[in-house]
């Protein structure tokens, strides 16, 4: 199974608000809180893998039944050093999948394939219509000032929480609920935007309302409709 297993099905481009996060459907958006990867900063594995291994073996390391990848990546996101992450590998799946993680970590910049495109523009035009703009974002604590580097953009944000300094990571409660009080935000005029739909469900379930992201002209379509005042595309 390639990608991070259980991720529900659900729709891109569409407001959820489901659970606790229905009686805000409607409401005015103050503050809009951004996942990093996919959604500001292009992230793909394969790209770091490319120059040592063959797509085949890139595919199987990439299906989380046959290497643990995103179950690796999930202990480190939620603290484990990498080499931790490396470790647990090692021992669950073995030497094969564990060397291979070892050079993605080592390689990892090459994983980060470029900013998306519009949503620098999107993020300053949140901020000039007076919007709140807020980071929550599933990170390892070693390579998180990496993708720093590459992504200026982080740095234009009001706050932010990266889940391997905090040791929480989403879709948890947890980190949500630090988000709320961190960032001092209302729940029901918060939308939080993410490429996983898995952590749109964690959002509804503390109040927030949340969009599985694509692109990011049709965020700002979203938002424009939904009230916020911010230039359209033309």
């Amino acid at each position: 199974m390639k990608g991070w297993p259980g991720e529900p099905d659900m729709a891109y481009d569409v407001i959820e608000a489901q659970g606790a996060a229905a009686s805000a459907s409607g409401k005015p958006i103050h503050d809009v809180m951004f996942d990093f990867g996919n959604v500001l900063l292009y992230w793909d594995p394969a790209a770091a893998l490319m120059p040592r291994y063959s797509q085949q073996t890139i595919d199987m390391f990439l299906d989380n039944d046959v290497s643990g990848f995103y179950d690796g990546n999930d202990l480190m996101d939620k603290g484990a050093t990498p080499e931790e992450g490396v470790a647990w590998l090692r021992r669950i799946h073995g030497d094969r999948w564990a060397d291979i993680l070892e050079y993605y970590l080592a390689n990892f910049e090459d994983s980060l394939v470029g900013p998306v495109p519009g949503a620098r523009v999107l993020v300053k035009d949140l901020k000039a219509a007076g919007v709140g703009v807020w980071g929550l974002s599933n990170w390892e604590r070693e390579l998180f000032p990496i993708a720093e580097r590459y992504c200026p953009v982080l740095d234009q944000l009001e706050g932010r929480i990266v889940s391997g300094y905090v040791r929480m990571r989403k879709p948890d409660r947890d980190i949500f609920e630090r988000a709320i009080h961190d960032f001092h935000l209302d729940p029901a005029s918060t939308m939080f935007i993410d490429d996983k739909s898995m952590n749109i469900v964690g959002a509804n379930a503390v109040g927030i309302r949340g969009v599985r992201f694509s692109n990011a002209t049709r965020l700002r379509e979203l938002l424009i409709e939904s009230g916020v005042d911010i230039p359209a595309v033309q």
